[in-house]
């Protein structure tokens, strides 16, 4: 089973009623694209950084499950940090990147960029996943 196998076979509900899919990933690397609806906007029909917070904890989430170490039970988001940099328009689609920072035996962090559809930064956020 491919990496992006494993992370399709996960039982993400939250994530699948936002729309986030899954396109791209290897162990150094995620890939996942959402359309920014309006339910998922604030005012002025942009994205919600809440919208952009939980696009960013499923990626960085689904990285640390393809990167368990053996005899590891699952992961859980322990902190989560995110910087706000631009915005993206309903009917646009963002992209979210992760990469690692650190895999541990106990702890991994990931580092999420979500980007427009032209590349400009929407926010990054970087989270720490407790690895059970």
């Amino acid at each position: 089973m491919t990496p992006l196998d494993k992370i399709l076979s996960l039982a993400m509900p939250f994530s699948v009623s936002m729309g986030v899919t899954f396109t791209d990933a290897d162990l150094e690397r995620v890939v996942a694209t959402m359309l920014v609806r309006e339910d998922l906007c604030t005012l002025g029909h942009t994205i919600h950084g809440g919208a952009v917070m939980a696009l960013a904890d499923a990626v960085g989430a689904a990285a640390t499950v393809i990167n368990l170490p053996e005899g590891a039970k699952g992961t859980t988001t322990i902190e989560s940090k995110t910087n706000f940099t631009g915005g993206a328009k309903a009917g646009s689609t963002v992209r979210a990147i992760a990469t690692p920072v650190h895999r541990g035996r106990r702890t991994q962090v990931w580092q999420t960029r979500i980007e427009t559809e032209e590349g400009k930064l929407v926010g990054v956020v970087t989270q720490t996943q407790l690895v059970l």
